[in-house]
């Protein structure tokens, strides 16, 4: 059976990243979605924003990944917002 992925794009705004994502958020996908919140803080927006309206599934696995980035957030000095929830 084929899994869906979760496909990633980034758009660069002045004082804001926003990652737009659609598909699924599980063990399978937090990774990936980890390592490119934490190329983003690298040099770290104002905000940055997760635009879930393209999300179809996000399991206990991904739940505990945005509380986790949500804190790595805060500790570079920036917001962590979801919209499109």
């Amino acid at each position: 059976m084929e899994r869906p992925e979760l496909s990633i794009t980034v758009q660069n705004a002045p004082d804001e990243v926003v990652l737009h994502l659609a598909g699924e958020i599980d063990v399978l996908t937090v990774a990936n979605l980890s390592a490119i919140v934490n190329e983003t803080l690298t040099e770290p927006p104002a905000r940055i924003v997760l635009d879930m309206s393209g999300v179809t599934f996000c399991d206990s696995q991904g739940l505990g990944t945005l509380v986790v980035l949500s804190r790595k957030a805060q500790h570079a000095r920036t917001v962590l917002a979801l919209t499109n929830v």
